[in-house]
């Protein structure tokens, strides 16, 4: 864990917020964007919200053009996090995590490996094993009949210690989608979901999991 159970105890609990109805990414960054400010000057609490986006395509700090196979697919946004290309789609559970890591841990590295200890602490509550690498970024698994997948992604950024995007778990999206990229810029190896390990599980039954462990490592939620 990243704090003790005091430490988490004497913190103004973060908020959790879960989108009723899809989100636009315009929409997204705009919120993000507002929530931020407000964070660093201690006018909200600490926000994770949840939310779906229509299928697009997201470019990080670091997208190299070539990556995007078909343009013409969905819509591309700039992003403004680190990272390459990546897709964002129905079926897909997006958590945009605003903390004060001023307040917390003013530790960059170690807010990524939490953000990493969160997804994979999730996946075990549905018998999936994910796994770090170490010369790239994400949560993976090992495939029943060889190789490996990336099942969820992450790509942040953080101004004046506030931080801001966050995860994408793929839960049961159209795996398809994922071909008009090169997703995060690794193109030897797939994506996979929940559902395409077998798993059925609801986004509501994820939603519960992503909340009770986020929990664990970040401290209480309201």
């Amino acid at each position: 864990m990243s704090e003790t159970s005091s430490d988490a105890a004497a913190r103004v609990p973060v908020l959790w917020d879960v989108a009723a109805h899809p989100v636009s990414y315009p929409e997204a960054l705009a919120r993000m964007e507002a929530r931020v400010a407000d964070i660093r000057a201690g006018r909200a609490p600490e926000l994770a919200w949840a939310v779906e986006h229509p299928p697009l395509y997201t470019a990080g700090t670091s997208a190299d053009p070539s990556e995007l196979v078909r343009p013409d697919r969905f819509p591309v946004f700039q992003a403004g996090r680190g990272g390459r290309f990546t897709y964002h789609g129905p079926g897909q559970r997006v958590v945009y995590v605003m903390l004060d890591l001023k307040r917390r841990k003013p530790d960059v590295r170690a807010f990524v490996h939490d953000l990493e200890d969160w997804l994979i602490a999730t996946l075990d509550r549905f018998g999936v094993r994910g796994e770090r690498r170490a010369d790239r970024i994400g949560v993976w698994v090992v495939l029943p009949g060889g190789g490996e997948a990336k099942i969820a992604a992450l790509g942040i950024r953080v101004r004046h210690w506030v931080t801001f995007h966050g995860v994408s778990l793929n839960v049961e999206p159209d795996l398809d989608h994922f071909g008009g990229i090169v997703p995060c810029g690794i193109a030897q190896h797939g994506v996979t979901s929940l559902a395409a390990l077998g798993i059925m599980a609801s986004m509501a039954e994820v939603d519960m999991a992503l909340r009770d462990t986020f929990e664990e490592i970040f401290g209480p939620t309201q």
